[in-house]
């Protein structure tokens, strides 16, 4: 696949890329925070880069930007910046390291599975509504981490345990997806 030059730099995509920039800045700001208004200011990093996350899709199919690197890019940028927030969340509440496990889990399966699959000519066609579910609620759930720093024990445990479940339905939901796409290739 030849990317062309003009695909590179289209908002959207910079918009991705400017989503990566973001995370070496929120993991220094979150590890480094002891006030409040650090964590304030680790928290707007994540509010921008949830906005811009949203209008690059808007964008793209708005004004005909869809591209291919731009189908690649954005789902990493998302995955990325989501293990680094939750990753650095490991720090606080020692039960992330659960979710952290499971999103390892399910994104290595998504991305074996998408490269088997590619191999034989075949593609996801974008995330299905559940993915999109269990994508909008881990970030919901990283952003309420970031944002009350001092969130209860209690409360947090409960939040990262129903994170997992949504992710590991999500995982069940998309295993006969991948099967049905390796049926059609056979």
């Amino acid at each position: 696949m030849k990317i062309d030059r003009k695909e590179i730099f289209t908002i959207p995509n910079c918009m991705s890329y400017f989503r990566l920039l973001l995370i070496p800045f929120f993991c220094i700001t979150y590890i480094k925070a002891d006030s409040i208004k650090d964590y304030f200011t680790a928290a707007v990093i994540v509010v921008i880069s949830a906005i811009t996350d949203f209008l690059d899709g808007k964008i793209a199919r708005r004004f005909h930007m869809i591209t291919e690197l731009g189908k690649f890019i954005d789902p990493v940028a998302d995955k990325l910046t989501h293990g680094a927030i939750a990753i650095c969340l490991m720090l606080r509440y020692r039960f992330m390291k659960y979710l952290v496990l499971v999103m390892a889990l399910k994104e290595g399966f998504m991305v074996i599975m998408g490269l088997i699959n590619l191999r034989r000519g075949k593609k996801l066609d974008g995330a299905k509504m559940h993915g999109k579910i269990c994508t909008t609620s881990l970030f919901l759930v990283l952003a309420i981490f970031v944002l009350v720093p001092e969130l209860p024990e209690t409360a947090a445990n409960i939040m990262i345990f129903m994170e997992i479940i949504i992710m590991l339905i999500t995982w069940a939901l998309y295993i006969p997806v991948f099967y049905r796409m390796r049926q059609e290739v056979q």
